[in-house]
């Protein structure tokens, strides 16, 4: 019987491990960008990127039954008041704290559990030819409930996770009563009734059907790239930007997140994969494919943002991005009063 060396053994199972290194991704983001970010990480690590895709309600109700046995790594989606949800439930844990990610992203931005990995500012979009610098001058989110703006406004159906946390925003913000008396302002300004997704809300003022709409910024660039065809370039290119509140807070800012989830399996791995996503190759990766803001310092938003949106705005750093899964069912329940 021919004899194994320990040090054949030992090399065996190292290189085994170097081999099964992998991290599973449960992705809500459905960004081709996204994928090919991801494959860039595996080049330079070797840890294999494992992508389960979906939406981020099925993946939530998944991670949350399948418990202690689920492969899930990281839950990566759109918008803080999932991430915050998800930790409400106790569906995730502590570990992101590393030196790196730290140094990288604003507290406000983070917690122990979820981090932002890109943001974006939920901001009006408005018909130039219809409304005037003097009706703007000032605005707010507040404002949106103002009379004058009465069959005017068109923003999405409250069940919407970037209107949860934008109206949770104003709850941290001016409390629960009066953000209840804006909710039932905003919907009897209403042009029509919420319908469509952000893209549909710009291309509703570019058709005269309203004056302001509320959209998420990257929708915009999105647009103008001619990546959604030549009728929402066109359209897009009718409306102008204008962000809110720059003489109080800031404007609303959110962001797309990267949470660990209690017991993954691939911890390490898993906190490796959300250090790369900050560096300047990835976050410039995101600002050229998916055109959100950096999260981190030292990288410029796509050319198409800042030449139709502009760089230089106040964000709102003062309200922790946490508040809005905290408050997301007070929110719902204003909106819901509302008849939004």
């Amino acid at each position: 019987m021919k004899k194994i060396s320990i040090l054949t053994v030992l090399f065996t199972f190292v290189s085994g491990l170097v081999l099964a290194a992998e991290v599973n991704i449960f992705n809500a983001r459905h960004y081709k960008a996204d994928a090919e970010l991801y494959g860039k990480f595996t080049e330079k690590t070797g840890i294999k990127v494992n992508l389960i895709n979906g939406k981020s309600g099925a993946l939530e109700k998944r991670i949350i039954e399948e418990g202690a046995d689920s492969s899930a790594d990281l839950y990566i989606t759109a918008d803080a008041g999932r991430c915050g949800a998800m930790d409400g439930k106790g569906a995730l844990q502590g570990g992101l704290t590393s030196a790196n990610i730290k140094a990288a992203v604003p507290k406000n931005f983070r917690t122990n559990k979820w981090v932002g990995i890109a943001k974006r500012a939920r901001i009006i979009y408005y018909s130039p030819e219809r409304v005037s610098g003097a009706e703007l001058s000032g605005m707010t989110y507040e404002g949106l409930a103002d009379p004058k703006w009465k069959g005017r406004l068109v923003i999405r159906k409250s069940s919407n996770i970037y209107n949860k946390s934008l109206v949770a925003s104003l709850i941290a913000n001016n409390g629960k009563k009066a953000t209840a008396a804006w909710a039932e302002g905003v919907v009897a300004n209403m042009a029509r009734k919420p319908e469509g997704n952000d893209r549909a809300q710009i291309m509703a003022v570019a058709a005269g059907e309203a004056d302001i709409a509320v959209a998420n910024t990257y929708y915009l660039a999105l647009m103008l790239s001619g990546k959604k065809g030549p009728e929402q370039q066109e359209a897009a290119g009718k409306v102008k930007a204008f962000f809110p509140n720059q003489d109080g807070r800031g404007t609303h800012m959110n962001i797309s997140c990267a949470a660990l989830v209690k017991g993954a399996p691939n911890k390490a791995n898993a906190i490796a994969l959300v250090e790369y996503l900050l560096t300047p190759e990835a976050q410039e990766h995101f600002t050229n494919n998916t055109f959100e803001f950096p999260m981190i310092a030292g990288v410029s938003p796509s050319p198409l943002v800042v030449n139709n949106l502009g760089l230089d705005f106040k964000q709102d750093l003062k309200t922790k991005v946490s508040t809005y899964g905290k408050n997301q069912a007070a929110a719902v329940e204003i909106m819901t009063a509302a008849g939004w």
